[in-house]
């Protein structure tokens, strides 16, 4: 067996060294751009941070342009340098010589947001490498955590990395936006179907909302005991029975077998203290069987973890979407259980507020209507009339700005055993 000389075990060494993902000509492209065309900025300002330059005499530099626009300064060379040498820090980027020499090498400012893209890009590239290998790290030393838990923190790592890319869109004109207006409304004109959205088994309800639609952030509110989540899970069986796309459904405050009980129960036409006891009745069995047949194989999901946050709650439907395609319908169980990490709960409204937000944002994104149900506040008994008003949810201020569509259940009996009304619910 050969020895490896020392020589050789150096070049080892200096191979293992990798250098990280950039590109010095590209950020060097970007600075000398904005400094030649101060409009140019308008085309990197969504594409690059101060942090995507892999070098920290450029990151000082776009931090000085930054704080320039910011104050509505013109800057080039000369106010630039002066700007950095004001905070301190242009003998650290070359002082005036390399500013312009950035300026002089600049090849073209047509192409700065390729260039841009390209900072961008390799700067991914480093934040995976990084969370790379803290995964690698956690892996070796899990200090009490199990593997279930190690790749919950690898995928939310990742996932944040994802949602700080640029985002796609932007201005669209309107020849642009009149085409798809008229083909939505010639596919609806030729549509046999009054209903455009999904339907909710509802007759009335149809007629008021033409089913729910896609994007909307539908709210479903009540008091404890209305029928919420019974209503709520209604619709889930209406989609699930009337559409092959996936229907997914968040319960953050029921088990999901409590649900698919619920749901047997429904289907089946059967007592629902029947089916939770186990007590059923000779002819029960067959409806039982019967139910479980109209669920069998279908693209039901249930994700019942307690406590999910929104990011969580987007990325396990990004995969679901991936594996199963199209989402139909996503019904959350309720809002006010979710939670924003690192928060620490000391402003739930603003917390409530970016909750429906991320709803909203979900409904886009995946361009199918969000259920979600929403507490009360406890205001409402004290009124003569306790039907809920839009004024009643619980921190309602961001949920009634976000909605499309509110509904409320109230059940007399709740209040009024006696009500001729009982077994009723008003939507």
């Amino acid at each position: 067996m050969n020895e490896i000389t020392t020589s050789e075990q150096l070049d080892l060494q200096t191979a293992a060294l990798k250098v990280p993902p950039h590109s010095i000509e590209a950020e060097q492209a970007v600075l000398g751009g904005l400094m030649l065309d101060n409009n140019a900025w308008e085309r990197v300002l969504d594409q690059v941070s101060d942090g995507d330059f892999y070098r920290h005499d450029h990151r000082l530099i776009y931090r000085a342009i930054h704080k320039l626009v910011d104050l509505n300064h013109p800057f080039d060379v000369v106010t630039l340098h002066e700007q950095l040498d004001k905070e301190g820090v242009s003998s650290q980027i070359g002082g005036l010589a390399y500013l312009a020499e950035l300026a002089k090498n600049t090849p073209s400012v047509a192409n700065i947001k390729a260039y841009a893209a390209i900072i961008r890009e390799r700067a991914t590239l480093r934040q995976l490498i990084s969370i790379s290998t803290d995964i690698a790290d956690n892996a070796f030393n899990p200090q009490g955590r199990n593997a279930e838990e190690i790749l919950d923190d690898a995928e939310r790592q990742i996932f944040q990395i994802a949602e700080a890319r640029p985002k796609t869109g932007g201005p669209v004109g309107v020849n642009e936006l009149l085409t798809k207006a008229i083909d939505r409304i010639d596919t609806l004109f030729n549509s046999d179907s009054e209903i455009t959205g999904v339907s909710t088994g509802y007759t009335d309800l149809d007629e008021k909302t033409s089913g729910l639609q896609a994007a909307d952030l539908i709210i479903i509110a009540g008091r404890p005991s209305m029928g919420k989540t019974t209503f709520a899970m209604n619709l889930v069986e209406n989609a699930v029975l009337r559409s092959d796309k996936a229907v997914l459904v968040f319960s953050l405050e029921m088990p999901g077998e409590s649900l698919i009980m619920r749901m047997l129960s429904s289907l089946g036409r059967i007592d629902q203290t029947k089916v939770r006891s186990g007590q059923l009745d000779d002819d029960d069995w067959p409806r039982l069987t019967s139910a479980v047949n109209l669920l069998n194989d279908r693209k039901l999901f249930i994700d019942d973890t307690a406590g999910i946050s929104p990011s969580e709650m987007r990325s396990r439907t990004r995969r679901l979407a991936r594996e199963h395609g199209e989402i139909g319908l996503i019904m959350v169980d309720y809002l006010q259980l979710m939670q924003i990490p690192g928060s620490g709960g000391d402003n739930r409204t603003n917390e409530i507020s970016e909750i429906s937000r991320s709803l909203k944002a979900l409904a886009k994104e995946f361009n199918c209507p969000v259920v979600a149900l929403s507490q009360l506040n406890r205001s409402l008994e004290q009124r003569p009339n306790k039907r809920p008003i839009n004024s009643d949810l619980r921190e309602s201020g961001a949920i009634e700005q976000d909605a499309d569509v509110i509904m409320f259940v109230y059940r007399d009996e709740v209040y009024h055993p006696e009500t001729e009304h009982k077994g009723i619910a008003e939507i």
